[in-house]
Order: structure tokens, then sequence, then C-alpha cells
């Protein structure tokens, strides 16, 4: 049941004495990795994001000290996916829905006397769900601190190791994503029918773009026919190792870091 998350630091395999006896309970760090089902093109199975997430957590949970107490809460599968909701197999929840589930989650949490929960998100279509849920249940609980972070966030080689181009637009089902699938789930990878497709119709000579500073809402059957963004054909498992390898040592830095925080007061 735990996949890729090591037995002593999955929370369900607590029982509900060990959680009560529980020291520094208010310093240690719950973590809640959030993905998505939904496609990633003809090569990839639905739960990329979910699958990283997951992966990304259980190998820096392994890399921590045994001295900072975190524990992992079973994946999110689902989230908000809208933008591939023409590509069969997506299951999508509604950001409202979203942000109920997340609320509900940290109402358990936060009444079970943990006071820091981070928001491990692996999905690009959700982080500003993320970022109102971590503010609303602050709000509501304001000795609880909450952090909605994002997998690729931490400090990573992928600059290193993929092109320029792929970096601005390879955002899904590209090189990265399929290098760490070929590291991650190999044998549910189909690199046969992985293709290399970049968004079509970008406006040129704009300040608007498809990420960045000055978005422009878009579904991705409008960039897209086959439902990748990026050169998938150019992934390797060697990069997806590498890829992994600095991404979860990140995120031992991350959840070090959350251990140590202090929420801000003012006097």
């Amino acid at each position: 049941m735990h996949n890729f998350i090591p037995e002593s630091r999955f929370f369900p395999y607590l029982t509900w004495r060990e959680i009560q006896s529980m020291l520094d309970k208010e310093n240690t760090v719950i973590i809640q990795p959030l993905g998505a089902i939904e496609q990633h093109g003809p090569h990839l199975p639905l739960i990329v994001d979910a699958a990283i997430s997951a992966a990304v957590t259980g190998k820096a949970l392994a890399k921590l000290e045994a001295n900072i107490p975190a524990y992992a809460l079973p994946p999110l599968y689902y989230g908000k996916s809208n933008e591939h909701c023409h590509f069969p197999g997506t299951i999508m929840l509604s950001a409202q829905t979203l942000l109920a589930v997340i609320g509900e989650i940290a109402d358990s949490i936060y009444q079970a006397g943990f006071r820091k929960l981070v928001l491990m998100n692996g999905h690009g279509g959700q982080p500003q769900v993320m970022e109102i849920a971590a503010r609303d249940i602050h709000q509501k609980y304001q000795d609880f601190s909450v952090f909605p972070l994002f997998v690729w966030r931490v400090p990573n080689v992928a600059a290193e190791l993929l092109t320029a181009k792929e970096l601005e637009f390879g955002i899904h089902a590209g090189d990265a994503e399929t290098s760490l699938m070929l590291a991650i789930l190999p044998e549910q990878v189909k690199m046969e029918l992985a293709v290399c497709e970049y968004p079509q119709g970008l406006p040129t000579d704009s300040l608007l773009s498809m990420e960045g500073n000055l978005p422009f809402a878009w579904l991705t059957r409008e960039l897209t026919e086959s439902g990748v963004l990026g050169d998938a054909t150019a992934a390797t498992k060697e990069k997806g190792a590498r890829i992994l390898e600095s991404l979860s040592d990140g995120w031992a830095q991350v959840i070090k870091d959350v251990y140590k925080f202090r929420q801000p007061r003012s006097n």
C-alpha cells in the first residue's frame, strides 16, 4: 500500500495510539502528495503527475535523517484537469471539489494535533488551487502552517539536461516527464509511441504567453493533437534518474526547512 513511500514514513500505517502519544507533534511534517489522472500523450499512462509526486516524496523521505519527524499521506490521485477534458481517460475534479477535499483533510490533520502540512503537488494545472487552499486553511487555523509547493520548483538538474526549447515549451509529457517515468515506472512507458510536438499557434511579438507572468487561458487540444507538449522522443532513463535524484535532494532539504519553520507573528 505504501508504494514509493518508506514504510516507517507512511502515515496510514500508524495506529491511533501512536499518533496520540507522538512527541513534538506541532513540528511533525505531514506531506500530502497530489497529482492527477489525465492524458499524457500516446506513450505515457494517466498517472504521471501522481506517480512523480509520490516517487519524489518517497525518495526524499528515504534520505531524511531519522530524527526529523515527517510522514506522507496516501497520494490524492485526482486533480483539477479540465484543460485535458477532450482526451479520453482524464478524470476531473472541479476547483471547488478539490478545495473542499484538501480543506477537510487539513481539518482532520489539525484535529489530530499536527500543525505543519505540505501540499506536495505534481500537476501543473493546479498550483493556484493549492495556494488558495493553503491560505484558507491558515486563515481558519492561524497556528497551522501550510505550504502549497510544486514538485518541480526545488533546485534540480533539469536545466542541464534539457534544451532551451524544451525548458520553455516541454511542459506536458515531454522530455522531463517521460525521462522521469522511465526511471520510476519504466514498464508503463511505451517509447515506441513517443512523439515530439510543440505548442501550435502561440502569439508572436507579444507580451502574452502560454505560461509565465502574462498568460492566457488554454485547453490542451488547442495546442497539440497528440496531447504532448514537448519532445518525448529525447527522453532517457539515465536523465530521469538524475532528475529524480536532484529533485529528491531538494525535497529532503525542503522537509527539513518545514520542520524548522516557525510561523511569523507580529507583536
